[in-house]
C-alpha cells in the first residue's frame, strides 16, 4: 500500500512493541525504512523480537527493558534513545494490560495494575518525549492504541475503560496545547484483532479465530493486521500534519452496531466466571515467569 522508504529518517519507538500489536506496528515501521526502538518488561522477549526483525528485513530495531509505570525508569529510557542518535520522530503509546472481570469482584492491586500501564505508563513516556521536543524545536507524533470504549463504556473491563478515556483526553487536550510544537496526537481505537495475549484475558477459552469473536460485527470478520498497520503508518508518515487531536476507529463497524464492548458478559453464570478467572490467573503466571528470564 505504501512506497519503499517511506519511513526513511524517522525514529519511532513502539512501547510493549515485543508482541502482539506492538509488534506488528515495529516491523511495518521498520519495513517502511524507519529506525525503530522497542520497549517493554521482558527483555528477552524483546530481543527475539528484534532479532526476527532485523533478520527478515534488515535496518535497526533497539530494545529497552523498562516498567513504564515507572516514571523515572521512561525518563532515563527516552534520554538514552535520545543520547543514541537524536530525537524520535514518533511515539506509539501501545503498553496495555486488561483482563475481564465483574467489577465488583475487582481489588484495588488489579485497578492499579492496569492504570499504571495504560493510564500513568502512556502519559510518562508521552510527557518525556514532549518536554524534550519542545526544548529542542523538534516535531513529533504520537499515536496512543484505544478501544471505542473511550466513547461508551467497557462493562467488565472497567479499569482499562478508564485508563484509555483518560488517554483520549490527553491526545485531545495536548493536540490543542502542543500543536504550536509542530507536535500532532492521534490515537487508533481497534475492534477485536486476536493477538494470543489479548485473548487469554479477554476471551479465555477461545481460539483466535472462534466464531464468537465475529458476533456483532457488521462486516462479519475479526479485523486483519494489516489494516492495522496501514493506519498506523497514515498517522505516522508526512503528509498529514494537519490531523491531530482525532480517535479514529477501526472495528468493522461493531461500535456504531452494538457499542463493541463486553456488555454480553452479563449472561454468564458465577460458575462461568470461576472458570474464566482460572485461565486468565494461569495466563498471568506464564508472563510473570517470562520477567523473571
Amino acid at each position: 500500500m505504501f512506497r519503499d522508504g517511506l519511513l526513511k529518517g524517522k525514529r519511532i519507538l513502539v512501547t510493549g512493541g515485543g508482541t502482539g500489536l506492538g509488534k506488528e506496528m515495529a516491523e511495518d515501521y521498520l519495513r517502511l525504512g524507519a529506525e525503530v526502538y522497542i520497549c517493554g518488561r521482558r527483555k528477552h522477549v524483546l530481543a527475539e523480537t528484534a532479532k526476527a526483525l532485523m533478520d527478515k528485513h534488515g535496518g535497526s530495531v533497539k530494545t529497552h527493558g523498562v516498567d513504564i509505570r515507572v516514571a523515572g525508569a521512561v525518563d532515563e529510557m527516552i534520554g538514552e534513545i535520545w543520547a543514541d542518535g537524536g530525537p524520535l520522530t514518533g511515539l506509539v503509546n501501545n503498553a496495555a494490560g486488561n483482563f475481564i472481570s465483574p467489577t465488583k469482584d475487582l481489588s484495588p492491586k488489579g485497578f492499579d495494575a492496569i492504570a499504571g500501564i495504560v493510564f500513568h505508563g502512556s502519559f510518562y513516556v508521552t510527557h518525556a518525549c514532549g518536554k524534550r521536543w519542545i526544548e529542542g524545536g523538534d516535531k513529533g507524533s504520537v499515536i496512543s492504541i484505544l478501544t471505542t470504549w473511550v466513547w461508551n463504556g467497557g462493562p467488565f473491563t472497567v479499569p482499562s475503560a478508564m485508563s484509555k478515556a483518560g488517554i483520549n483526553i490527553m491526545t485531545q487536550s495536548l493536540a490543542a496545547e502542543w500543536g504550536q510544537y509542530g507536535i500532532r496526537l492521534n490515537s487508533i481505537a481497534p475492534g477485536p484483532f486476536p493477538t494470543k495475549g489479548a485473548w487469554e484475558r479477554l476471551s479465555p477459552g477461545q481460539s483466535l479465530e472462534g466464531d464468537t469473536s465475529r458476533e456483532g460485527i457488521p462486516m462479519g470478520r475479526v479485523g486483519k493486521m494489516d489494516e492495522l498497520k496501514n493506519l498506523a503508518t497514515f498517522l505516522m508518515a508526512d503528509g498529514c500534519e494537519y490531523l491531530t487531536g482525532q480517535c479514529i476507529a477501526i472495528d468493522g463497524g461493531s461500535y456504531q452496531a452494538g457499542g463493541g464492548n463486553f456488555s454480553r458478559l452479563s449472561r454468564l453464570s458465577e460458575e462461568e466466571w470461576d472458570n474464566m478467572r482460572d485461565m486468565i490467573r494461569s495466563a498471568n503466571e506464564k508472563d510473570k515467569a517470562q520477567r523473571s528470564v
